[in-house]
């Protein structure tokens, strides 16, 4: 059988959703070696810079040294745009969600924003390989302005893509709606579901949100569900380590 991995994403890290993780990442940690993999938003909501949190700045030093990733989400994780205009961004900035940031963002914001926050990681000595939208939302502007960045990766639902060419590498996600008892109730079908068909892809995703650690359901549904899949034969990596080896393989065919 093929190597098939895993990769633990924590979605929406700031110092103000750090309490919602933190048990989780204490049981996380617990297992052994389980990397996990962190969007780290820089000014959550416009209220929150990290750089006034130096102690929730060291926890992030210490993720790295044990082998975690931080990943740049959005700059701010708040759609501030002009009103909508048309019924389908009405309902992808409305309904869909309130923080699709970079969903209507043109070229020149977008590198604006992308810029603040890679600046952010370099005076805070931290690595950074790869961006992820928030809600996965991402203008024409922002994946121009993207490709010009020099970060190795991106992604979306379904998909990693190598940048700055935007190559797609199928990598399929788990992620819940967890704001209510009846849409925690459905998503863990949903994601029953999908864990059923997608057993045998080389890379599986969980995408885990703060909202979803502040209700036992959810919470306990995404560590059963890692430990299952850790006893199943899945390893967890993190996104930039598997992005190379998948890279690496694509040159040794050519």
């Amino acid at each position: 059988m093929a190597e098939r991995e895993l990769v633990l994403v924590l979605h929406d890290v700031a110092p103000e959703t750090w309490p919602d993780y933190q048990p989780f990442v204490e049981a996380v940690d617990a297992l052994g070696e389980v990397p996990i993999n962190w969007l780290v938003v820089p000014d959550f909501h416009r209220r929150n810079p990290l750089e006034r949190h130096p102690g929730f700045c060291r926890m992030l030093d210490a993720r790295l040294a044990r082998g975690d990733e931080l990943i740049l989400h959005g700059c701010f994780h708040a759609d501030n745009g002009p009103s909508p205009r048309t019924p389908r961004e009405w309902f992808m900035r409305r309904v869909f969600t309130h923080e699709g940031e970079f969903y209507v963002l043109d070229r020149d914001e977008a590198a604006r924003r992308l810029a603040l926050g890679m600046a952010l990681f370099g005076r805070l000595g931290w690595p950074l390989q790869g961006f992820v939208a928030p809600a996965w939302l991402m203008s024409a502007g922002t994946r121009q302005a993207l490709a010009r960045t020099g970060l190795a990766y991106t992604s979306d639902t379904r998909r990693l893509y190598q940048l700055p060419d935007f190559e797609a590498v199928p990598a399929p996600g788990l992620v819940w709606s967890a704001g209510s008892a009846w849409r925690r109730g459905l998503s863990r079908l949903y994601c029953e579901s999908l864990r059923l068909r997608y057993q045998q892809v080389p890379l599986l995703r969980l995408g885990l949100h703060p909202v979803d650690m502040r209700h036992e359901f959810s919470r306990r549904y995404w560590f059963e569900l890692l430990v299952r899949l850790l006893r199943e034969g899945r390893t967890a990596t993190t996104k930039h380590q598997w992005m190379k080896r998948q890279v690496a393989l694509a040159g040794a065919v050519a």
